[in-house]
């Protein structure tokens, strides 16, 4: 594989992996939560949301996840260069940018009546 393939491969898969949190409502795209149910039994459509922490925490997971493919990519093109906290820093601040189009759509779209 060609390095520069390598590449945008990995800012595909960061983009697509940094926004699923936020446009499905099951946990990592295929997981689907339980309903909480209402005080009489009935499930209402609007409990069966996932909570803000939960999004933030499949985030991290998600972010370690798309940096365990890139390591992978980056050894079978040549030899893996070691990081420090700065390359981490770095990345966990462009996962959060690469996230920001979902939150969006999720949290400050102004929703029709």
């Amino acid at each position: 594989m060609d390095s520069s393939l390598a590449v945008w491969l990995v800012v595909a898969i960061s983009l697509a992996a940094a926004n699923l949190p936020f446009l499905t409502e099951r946990v990592f795209g295929f997981i689907p939560l339980k309903p909480k149910t209402a005080g009489d039994g009935t499930v209402p459509p609007p409990l069966r949301t996932k909570s803000l922490p939960l999004r933030l925490l499949e985030l991290i997971v998600l972010y370690f996840v798309v940096g365990f493919l890139a390591r992978m990519l980056e050894s079978r093109i040549g030899g893996v260069f070691a990081q420090n906290w700065e390359f981490y820093a770095v990345t966990g601040c462009l996962f959060l940018v690469l996230a920001f189009p979902g939150f969006v759509l999720r949290y400050l779209r102004k929703r029709r009546a």
